[in-house]
C-alpha cells in the first residue's frame, strides 16, 4: 500500500475515533446494565473446588499490596486465588469486576499491571478459547522477570460482550450509551509458572473449561461475555 493511502486510512480512523469520543461525552446514560441481572458475587460464583482443582492457601500475595489497593479503589470486587490439582500443578486465578464501566479498563490490563511490577511482556497474541459453552476471544502473553516465566491467558467483558482491544471496548461502551446504559465489566486472568508456555496455555484452557462447568449457567454466560438481555 502506498504511503498516501496509509495516511488517508489513518486520517479516517482518527476522525471516526474523535467522533465516537464526542458522542460518548454528549450522551449521558443513566441505567446500569448490571441492575438487569442477578447480582454477581465473585466469592460465591467461583467454586472453591471443581473437578480435580481446589484452593491452595498461599503465604505471600499474588500481586503487590499497593497494586491490590489500587484495584480495590477501581473495581467493586476482586478475587485472587491459587488452585492446585492432584498432580501438584498450580493455576493462579484473578478476576476483577466493575459495576460501572463508563471509563476504560485498558490501563488495568495484565500488560500494565505486570509491567508495573517489573515484568517483561512478550509473545502477545489474540486467540480463541474453545469451551463446551461457546468460544471466548482471549489474549495470551508471556510475562518474565529474572527466573520467573509466567504464561497468561485473559479476557475482558464489557456488559454482555467479550472484547479483545481498546477500540472494541470503546465501541461497545458507546453502543450501550446510545441505549442509555452503563455496562458493567469483568477482567478474568489465569496464569501459571512454567518454562513451557504452550503447556501452560493448555493447562489454563483445561482449568477454565472445568471451572466454567461448575459455575451456574446464568453467571457462566456473564463470565464469558455471552449474556443476553
Amino acid at each position: 500500500m502506498k504511503k498516501s493511502s496509509l495516511n488517508i486510512s489513518h486520517l479516517i480512523i482518527g476522525v471516526a475515533m474523535l467522533g465516537a469520543a464526542g458522542m460518548a461525552m454528549a450522551i449521558k446514560p443513566n441505567e446500569k446494565l448490571a441492575d438487569r441481572y442477578e447480582k454477581i458475587t465473585l466469592e460465591t460464583v467461583i467454586p472453591a473446588t471443581f473437578g480435580d482443582w481446589k484452593i491452595e492457601e498461599v503465604a505471600a500475595p499474588l500481586i503487590s499490596p499497593d497494586l491490590q489497593a489500587s484495584l480495590n479503589k477501581i473495581y467493586a470486587q476482586t478475587l485472587t486465588r491459587t488452585y492446585v490439582n492432584a498432580k501438584g500443578e498450580r493455576i493462579m486465578l484473578s478476576i476483577a469486576y466493575g459495576k460501572d464501566q463508563s471509563d476504560s479498563l485498558s490501563v488495568h490490563l495484565p500488560e500494565g499491571c505486570y509491567g508495573g511490577q517489573g515484568f517483561a511482556i512478550q509473545d502477545k497474541v489474540r486467540g480463541i478459547l474453545k469451551t463446551a459453552y461457546g468460544q471466548i476471544p482471549v489474549v495470551r502473553l508471556l510475562a518474565t522477570k529474572e527466573a520467573r516465566s509466567e504464561p497468561i491467558t485473559y479476557w475482558v467483558t464489557v456488559g454482555e460482550h467479550a472484547v479483545t482491544d481498546g477500540w472494541n471496548m470503546k465501541k461497545t461502551k458507546l453502543d450501550y450509551a446510545l441505549h442509555g446504559l452503563i455496562p458493567d465489566g469483568l477482567l478474568i486472568r489465569v496464569s501459571n509458572i512454567t518454562n513451557q508456555p504452550q503447556e501452560g496455555y493448555s493447562l489454563q484452557a483445561q482449568f477454565t473449561q472445568t471451572m466454567l462447568a461448575e459455575v451456574a449457567a446464568n453467571q457462566r454466560l456473564r463470565l464469558m461475555g455471552l449474556a443476553k438481555s
